[in-house]
């Protein structure tokens, strides 16, 4: 039988079914699918819609950076002058910037409980629905300044939320072979939401009453509505259904992602690994804290925080927060333009970065990623350093527009590597017991450090000005080695093969050649190698995972498979 001819239900006869059996034990050949079967339009419509999660949270962010220099936002909310003009002050701008960070570190945080309590899609309608109440509460205000910082925080937790439950219930609803593409969405809609606010702030920054910054906020609301009205269309994710004993229901919601019969061998492998996951899950019950002392869950919880971490500490949003103010001293007429500019491109390039994702895979997208971005800041930190005139930045224009080139190269190589693969990463390495959990505290980490550089970078800035660049350098560099030490390869897997990976600390360095064996379920941590023939110990070994012992050797292999011997699971 044809690779497309399974895809499209077609079925050999065979008086046991044979073919069928036949199909379940392999991997498909995903390389062979066109385009148009990959990106069906429910697929599509599920990436659109669960990515405005994305979408909201980049909005926000960009329109803050365009409001800090508003003049009626300015009038209203300034605690200092300069130049006899009003002005906020390091610790007033960044309260109002970094509070957003502050809600979002605790949405994220609670999100887990409550998305494993009632589910993905009812959470994801719920976080929509509290970002609006911030936005009320900041649009409603007149002259009060801590209004404000309260509405971005009601917002942010609106945020959070939705930064744990989008690429969450992309990851688990998504066809393996697209599923990187689809949680990278995420990103992109995070990029197209910052480009639309700088528009929308181009187009009413010269009003000067409160119609320049209230109407950008208000149009704030179309996004969650569409993302509240849109889920009701949507399925609970399969694998939360299944662990709610919803199984037909997570089978159904399995067919129609794949766009096949819900008895089809392709759907049957991928509820039957479902199930044994949860099977071996089960039995017990589970403390929070095996986040930390499951199977490789320390290793795995650490890996998904020191990520996250370091993708704000590539420093992408030191340009995107004070952009705004960042070009206005380096002399251009209009900051708005530059922060277009920026944004456009940050927008742009991020669409190769879904090529990118599942065309080379995720450890040499993020490696290559890293250290592009490590030398487009060390060039831009020394001739922000070195050759701008900070004192009169008119005065060495050549020097500005070429450190606006190189930003625009690092955001270009951040957009299409660090920005949306690493939500992937986060939404592909927990098993499905642990993911919520994991994914809020990795996500977390995220927002803790977005806040600590949202807050301090005008005192970083004002004390060791562009040198400040130098410090994301060398985190970029990090994130690269980060990558290659400790990151597998996930690209093209399930989420149980994943997470098998990890249980059985392969080599990360060789992780792209590891294959899981031919059978009837995906083996447990002791007889995963032990394969027909002992062709999968050799898999073994060139994965770079140590031998299996004696008590593993003692399963036994017969003709019948790796599990005859001991007996299949019942």
């Amino acid at each position: 039988m044809g690779f497309l001819d399974r895809f499209k239900g077609e079925q050999t006869p065979s008086p046991a079914n044979s073919s069928n059996a036949d199909v379940e034990k392999k991997r498909p050949i995903v390389a062979k699918m066109g385009i148009g079967q990959r990106f069906r339009p429910r697929i599509i419509f599920m990436a659109v819609l669960v990515s405005m999660g994305g979408f909201i949270f980049g909005y926000d962010t960009g329109q803050i950076s365009g409001f800090l220099e508003m003049p009626d936002f300015l009038l209203r909310f300034h605690d200092t002058t300069k130049e006899g003009k009003p002005a906020f002050s390091n610790s007033r701008s960044g309260t109002i910037v970094g509070l957003l960070s502050i809600g979002t570190l605790i949405g994220a945080l609670i999100a887990a409980p409550v998305s494993d309590k009632f589910g993905r899609k009812w959470s994801i309608v719920f976080w929509n629905m509290v970002f609006c109440v911030g936005v009320i509460v900041q649009i409603a205000t007149t002259n009060k300044w801590y209004q404000i910082v309260i509405g971005r925080w009601v917002a942010g937790l609106g945020v959070g939320g939705l930064s744990v439950l989008t690429p969450m219930y992309q990851s688990e609803t998504a066809p393996r072979y697209v599923r990187g593409a689809l949680v990278s969405c995420y990103q992109l809609f995070i990029t197209l939401g910052i480009f639309t606010a700088n528009c929308i702030n181009f187009g009413t920054e010269k009003e000067q009453s409160a119609r320049a910054w209230r109407l950008p906020m208000g149009i704030g609301f179309i996004w969650p509505t569409i993302m509240i009205f849109g889920m009701f269309f949507m399925q609970e994710s399969p694998r939360w259904d299944y662990r709610q004993g919803n199984h037909d229901s997570a089978r159904a919601t399995v067919a129609r992602s794949y766009g096949l019969p819900i008895d089809h061998p392709e759907v049957n492998r991928e509820i039957r690994e479902i199930k044994e996951k949860l099977d071996a899950e089960s039995g017990a019950d589970h403390p929070w804290y095996e986040i930390f002392t499951g199977p490789r869950m320390l290793y795995r919880t650490l890996l998904g925080c020191v990520l996250q971490s370091l993708q704000q500490l590539t420093g992408a949003n030191f340009f995107f927060y004070y952009g705004t103010s960042i070009f206005a001293s380096i002399g251009l007429s209009n900051s708005y333009v530059t922060a277009i500019i920026l944004s456009g491109v940050n927008f742009g390039t991020t669409f190769p970065g879904l090529y990118i994702v599942e065309r080379y895979g995720r450890r040499p997208s993020l490696i290559v990623g890293g250290l592009w971005m490590f030398m487009c800041f060390m060039v831009f930190a020394s001739l922000g350093h070195f050759a701008l005139n900070q004192d009169t930045p008119e005065a060495t224009p050549d020097i500005g527009y070429c450190m606006i080139v190189f930003a625009c190269l690092f955001i270009a190589g951040f957009a299409m590597t660090w920005g949306p693969i690493i939500w992937a990463l986060i939404g592909e390495i927990y098993p499905s017991r642990y993911r919520a959990k994991c994914m809020a505290l990795a996500t977390a980490s995220n927002w803790i450090w977005n806040f600590l550089i949202s807050f301090f970078t005008p005192y970083i800035t004002g004390a060791i000005d562009f040198r400040y660049g130098y410090v994301f350098a060398a985190c970029c560099f990090t994130g690269a080695a980060v990558v290659y030490f400790f990151v597998c390869e996930s690209q093209n897997r399930t989420l149980e093969e994943i997470d098998t990976m990890y249980v059985l600390g392969v080599n990360p360095i060789k992780s792209k050649y590891w294959e899981p064996p031919e059978g009837d379920e995906l083996p447990n941590t002791d007889n995963l190698y032990l394969t027909k023939g002992g062709r999968g110990i050799r898999k073994r070994k060139e994965a770079g995972v140590p031998a299996p012992d004696e008590r593993q050797e003692s399963v036994g292999v017969s003709s019948g498979g790796p599990f005859e011997a001991s007996g299949a699971r019942q």
